[in-house]
């Protein structure tokens, strides 16, 4: 039988090729380690990317949101409003009104600025589209720039109605002066930051300034707040003040003042009223004057607070002060006479004049009628330290220790051996230098038994202690011979109140200019206290360099002492002691004038 062979199968070293397979049958063989590096290669790729979220994530976490913060987190300051300032009936002085301010953001405007007009955001701003994008390409802007600072509300309300991206407002606030130029030397005036700059604005800055509110807020990339974060700190606000000023006091002095320096064309004049038993100041006027509310028309010659920024001899009204120490010292009395000669006298070669001869007078007389001659003789009845230890007792070469800047102490020469023309001219006036704060003080211990009380701009709750510079018994005669020398044969007959006993005394000093004394430029002064039985009213006028035919202080200052004690007696409900009447009579002169009737004559915007 013939057996069946098993085909076995043929091994090629190739495969022979298919002429007519397609593409797809084609399989290339891949070698392993290639699947392995790019399993690698992506396997590091994620985990260089989770190594670098977790460090973003946690371990930079900090760095990353402090970046962040940076750029839309910000600090936002709440401003505090300054303290009011108010007199001593508390009106106001000096308060703080709500303003906004337009800021723009830089970038978002010059981003913008083809797709929006500029015509009514400029002109609601007062300037023009060239400025405004000069100020958003300075170098110096970055993501916040002022466009107009302190607009009314309604103003503000209009820009921001109009919608210009980068355009935001914020609140601050202006300081307002409702009495004007009537307590401006006195209150002095703000920046528009808020900041003092002169006067009480500026001494009591810190107090009423505040401190303001800090808020952490996030904000968009124009500027808007998106969220409010924190509050880092609370708004507080400024402390008020209260004066011992009058305002209704201060407005009268303040019209007297004003008409007599326009009247007499002088240089400048200043006025001051101080309370006799307490020694508060109840006004302080200086001219020329300066609307702290116009800060476009502030010159520094006009805010000068010249009752205690400017000194000058003081002449005549320290006659009384000499005539009160040689009383105490017990080497004249009243009726004690003096011989004037005949209206000159010689110490050495310096000559001593008086106005017209007068003789053989008492020394109540030397103050009625003002003589040189007679004051230098009492003078020299004394040693001539003793006038300076009574001058600076009672303040001179000294300031009056006020928080008001600028005030200067004068001149009192303190000289180991006087020449005895030197003691001469001293007892009437010169060769010292005072403000008018200071001689106001000195007629205040004439007015208060002798008693020196330190001078207050705020009210005194409780009497401070004061210095004995007199007797009350000396007191009280100077007293008799100030009234005396407002009586018609006095040198100033002018200064009296109707209904009212006053004394006083007049000063009429040649001024120094450059170190030499002008002959045709004076000082004219008034210094003197109401009522006479009963002092409550302390009052100086100083007029500077008044001009015409008219200079003595009893024409010039002696008058604005009338109209001004006269109306302040009123106002504080002084009862006239001059004249016998009913009660009811009494009290009606107690009436004061009202108020707004001293508004329409004062100009306060």
């Amino acid at each position: 039988m013939m057996s069946r062979a098993k085909s076995l199968p043929v091994k090629t070293s190739r495969k022979v090729a298919n002429p007519r397979a397609s593409a797809k049958d084609v399989i290339i063989p891949v070698s392993t380690w290639r699947y392995k590096v790019i399993g690698l290669m992506f396997g590091g790729i994620f985990l260089g990317l989770t190594a670098r979220a977790v460090h973003l994530q946690i371990i930079d976490n900090d760095y990353l949101q402090s970046q962040g913060d940076a750029r839309y987190l910000r600090v936002q300051k709440e401003p505090p409003t300054r303290g009011m300032i108010v007199d001593r009936n508390d009106q106001p002085l000096a308060i703080s009104t709500p303003v906004e301010s337009i800021w723009m953001h830089p970038a978002t405007i010059l981003g913008q600025e083809k797709e929006f007009s500029y015509k009514q955001l400029t002109a609601l701003l007062g300037t023009t589209r060239d400025k405004l994008i000069a100020k958003a390409e300075s170098k110096k802007a970055r993501e916040f720039v002022y466009l107009k600072r302190h607009l009314s509300p309604h103003v503000a309300k209009k820009i921001l109605a109009l919608n210009v991206p980068g355009i935001n407002s914020v609140r601050e606030y202006k300081r307002y002066y409702p009495t004007g130029p009537v307590m401006g030397h006195v209150l002095g005036f703000t920046n528009i930051d808020n900041e003092g700059q002169e006067g009480l604005e500026l001494a009591y800055d810190e107090a009423l300034k505040g401190q303001a509110g800090r808020t952490q807020v996030l904000r968009d990339k124009v500027g808007h707040v998106v969220e409010y974060v924190e509050q880092l700190a609370r708004v507080r606000h400024g402390e008020g003040i209260k004066l011992s000023l009058d305002a209704r006091i201060q407005y009268l002095a303040y019209r007297h003042l004003q008409a007599a320096v326009k009247r007499h064309k002088a240089t400048s004049a200043s006025l001051v009223a101080l309370d006799a038993k307490t020694g508060e100041i109840l006004s302080m006027i200086s001219m020329p004057d300066f609307n702290p509310n116009d800060r476009a028309d502030l010159k520094s010659a006009h805010f000068r607070n010249r009752s205690i920024t400017d000194s000058y001899e003081p002449g005549s009204t320290v006659k009384p002060i000499t005539v009160a120490m040689a009383l105490d010292a017990g080497v004249v009395d009243p009726d004690t006479i003096i011989d004037t000669e005949k209206g000159f006298y010689y110490i050495g070669r310096s000559r001593i004049n008086d106005t017209k001869p007068h003789g053989e007078i008492s020394v109540a007389q030397v103050i009625a009628k003002s003589s040189n001659i007679g004051s230098a003789k009492v003078a020299m009845m004394m040693e001539p330290r003793d006038l300076f230890n009574a001058y600076r007792k009672l303040g001179f070469g000294q300031t009056n220790k006020l928080s008001i800047p600028g005030e200067q102490k004068g001149i009192l020469a303190n000289r180991k051996k006087w020449r005895p023309i030197e003691h001469a001219t001293m007892s009437y006036g010169y060769g010292l230098s005072v403000n008018t704060l200071q001689l106001a003080r000195s007629y205040q211990a004439l007015a208060n038994d002798g008693i020196l009380l330190p001078a207050s701009l705020h009210p005194v709750e409780k009497t401070p202690k004061g210095e004995r510079i007199f007797s009350k018994e000396t007191t009280d005669q100077i007293a008799r011979m100030l009234e005396s020398a407002v009586a018609d044969k006095g040198t100033a007959p002018k200064a009296r109140v109707d209904q009212f006993r006053v004394g006083g005394k007049t000063g009429t000093a040649h001024r120094v200019v450059n170190g030499q004394y002008q002959d045709d430029s004076y000082m004219s002064l008034f210094a003197g206290f109401a009522p006479i039985s009963d002092p409550e009213i302390v009052l100086v006028v100083s007029v500077n360099d008044p001009k015409g035919v008219d200079y003595y202080g009893g024409l010039v200052a002696a008058p604005v002492f009338s109209e001004v004690m006269a109306g302040a007696l009123r106002l504080r409900g002084v009862i006239p002691d001059a004249l016998e009447a009913p009660k009811e009579d009494k009290l009606k002169l107690m009436i004061a004038r009202p108020l707004a009737a001293l508004d329409d004559e004062v100009t306060t915007q």
